[in-house]
């Protein structure tokens, strides 16, 4: 606690010099899994890069103690040494316990404990002025539910303390073929009613064809069940394996997966992502070129690339959560005008254990949200003339809000304020900025709007190869700091 302390002291200090000249900051962490570029230069951000440890795990209150950059797979490693594990871990290993409370995280648990941020006992911040504060469901409960899902523009997070919960050795998943969306769903709710089930979510394959995983942890492998992998690189990428293990097959199969591999099963090919620097890259997609290139398929890898490169700007990245009356017809409005398959689906619990009331990411009360929403992760190439992309986006989203749904904000975001303001409840995250002495900071539109114009300026900008090069390059340049991030090496 001391190194922590000091380190706090220092980013106090930052912060009032900002705070006197009344000059925007923001946060440096180090590394970044967003989609979106910085909008800002090092000398106008507040590094705190060196908040990357876990301070403590109380076994017998089930908690732990963690600084914001400790990045997911280095709290696994911690807390499982003491047969711990959060309810809610996010599903790429680089993503952070603070990106994961200041954006919106919901994951294959999330139908039954909610986001991520619901899972956080208390924080510790510091404010717009310099004063540090600690704020939990109990004190300051304003503060502690409004700084959720706010990109840290109501001050710095810099301690959390998480809920754990008893870690098993396996998830026993089984996968359930299906049909359409409406077969989906309906297997997500046998699922949702089914006390013994921990894990779910699903991927469609097309629109006539997809998978429910349904996961339950156990210490106990039965017979006949096969163990398998996702973390070497021998291993197959997961929604391939679980295409192909269903292919003709009618009937429920059950693996038994070991429990990292479960969490990070995403991570090689960030999904399904990753296919497309093959094809980007006019490079064979089988098993011999994935074991290859496995280095560059790994989510922190494929981050920086996406980042140095600036391809992101021609590639949907959506996350949206639908109601489940809607989800048939949301389905169909993909096929149409997506066309692009797998789609991720996840369903999630809004509320978790408290309803974050003060968030900003839940609507204004004239348009309430309901308790299940079911998320479709949407991701996949868009039209490439830029003011087409663009039009697409800006199409999606008002798709979304017509059926009555929610886009998350670490999502790519092309509302224009006006329609932002409208959609969230920004009267009341405007009062907590000004309570808390926040507001010359950015605010959340200002971190999470597209800039399509800078894009537009950016290195070899739509340029073939010379983007996905550039990227390349830039990730061989700072290899070694990848690679001892791949091997799971703390930060």
């Amino acid at each position: 606690m001391e190194s922590h302390d000091r380190t706090v002291a220092s980013i106090v200090s930052r912060i009032r010099k900002f705070c006197n000249r009344k000059e925007a900051f923001r946060i440096y962490h180090g590394s970044t899994n967003s989609t979106r570029q910085s909008q800002y230069q090092r000398d106008r951000m507040v590094d705190t890069s060196a908040l990357s440890n876990v301070l403590k795990v109380d076994v017998q209150n089930k908690t732990v103690l963690v600084e914001p950059n400790v990045p997911m797979d280095a709290l696994i490693e911690t807390t499982l040494q003491h047969g711990l594990i959060p309810p809610v871990v996010m599903e790429f290993p680089g993503i952070t316990v603070g990106g994961g409370f200041a954006g919106t995280a919901g994951e294959s648990s999330s139908f039954r404990y909610g986001f991520f941020d619901r899972i956080i006992n208390w924080i510790e911040m510091v404010l717009g002025d310099g004063e540090v504060v600690k704020a939990s469901k109990t004190e300051k409960s304003d503060l502690f539910y409004g700084a959720a899902s706010s990109f840290g523009t109501l001050g710095v997070t810099t301690l959390l303390e998480l809920q754990l919960m008893e870690a098993k050795r396996y998830v026993a998943l089984t996968y359930h073929p299906v049909s359409s969306i409406s077969e989906a769903q309906v297997e997500i709710d046998k699922a949702t009613s089914d006390a013994s089930v921990d894990y779910l979510d699903g991927i469609m394959f097309a629109q006539d064809s997809g998978v429910i995983c349904v996961g339950r942890l156990t210490n106990e492998v039965k017979e006949g069940i096969k163990i398998q992998g996702f973390s070497k690189a021998t291993d197959p990428w997961f929604y391939i394996h679980a295409e192909q293990l269903l292919q003709n097959r009618t009937t429920p199969i059950t693996e038994a997966i070991p429990i990292v591999d479960y969490l990070f099963r995403y991570d090689r090919g960030g999904f399904w992502v990753a296919r497309c620097a093959y094809k980007y890259f006019i490079t064979p997609f089988n098993r011999i070129t994935r074991w290859i290139l496995d280095y560059f398929m790994h989510t922190r890898v494929m981050y920086h690339a996406l980042h140095e490169s600036g391809l992101s700007s021609q590639y949907i990245i959506q996350d949206v959560a639908i109601p489940y009356a809607q989800a048939s017809t949301f389905m169909t409005y993909l096929e149409n005008n997506f066309k692009h398959y797998p789609i991720w689906l996840c369903p999630l619990k809004q509320s978790g254990e408290t309803a974050s009331t003060h968030s900003l990411q839940v609507e204004k009360t004239n348009r309430k949200m309901p308790e299940m929403m079911l998320n479709f992760g949407v991701w996949g190439p868009g039209p490439t003339e830029r003011d087409e992309f663009v039009a697409w986006n800006r199409a999606f989203e008002r798709k979304v809000h017509e059926l009555g749904g929610q886009k998350w904000l670490y999502a790519h975001t092309y509302y224009s304020e006006a329609e932002f303001n409208e959609i969230y409840n920004r009267e009341e995250y405007d009062l907590l900025r000004e309570k808390y002495r926040a507001t010359y900071l950015p605010t959340v539109y200002d971190k999470v709007k597209v800039d399509v114009e800078k894009e537009k300026g950016a290195l070899f900008h739509g340029v073939w190869p010379l983007a996905g090069l550039y990227g390349v390059y830039k990730v061989i340049r700072g290899g070694d700091y990848l690679l001892s991030k791949n091997l799971g090496k703390s930060t």
